[in-house]
């Protein structure tokens, strides 16, 4: 059974689709840290990171740097963090959240987007790539 990150590459769901390449895709995530926290993903479904091939792990590094440094051109953030947990979805994910503070991290804090505030995310961080 596809999971529910593949159902966004394919375009059964919607997301706010920041940017992709063969092998990645990268959106918003839907329940965010802060504004423009991003997810990476594999197109390939895979469900831990470790079990990537080094190839297609380097790749997902690779794709992650080029969309952090779009989030740091786009979001006025001290740094932005990485984090890959993988308990939530089994499909691997690389979320890159903007921080202001430690507390941006902890997935306990979160923020609220209109759709259009989502959309226009998505936009200044994809022409900042």
């Amino acid at each position: 059974m596809s999971s529910i990150f593949s159902k966004i590459i394919n375009g059964e769901i919607p997301s706010y689709k920041v940017y992709e390449d063969e092998n990645c895709f990268a959106f918003l995530d839907i329940n965010p840290n802060a504004m423009g926290h991003t997810l990476c993903v594999t197109k390939k479904e895979v469900d831990k990171l470790f079990d990537l091939s080094h190839k297609d792990y380097n790749l997902l590094m690779e794709f992650s740097r080029k969309v952090a440094l779009g989030i740091g051109k786009a979001i006025p953030c001290k740094r932005v963090g990485m984090s890959v947990i993988g308990l939530e979805v089994p499909h691997v994910h690389v979320h890159l959240i903007p921080l202001q503070a430690m507390e941006d991290a902890t997935f306990q804090k979160k923020v609220s987007l209109t759709p259009e505030e989502f959309q226009a995310t998505a936009v200044k961080i994809h022409d900042c790539l």
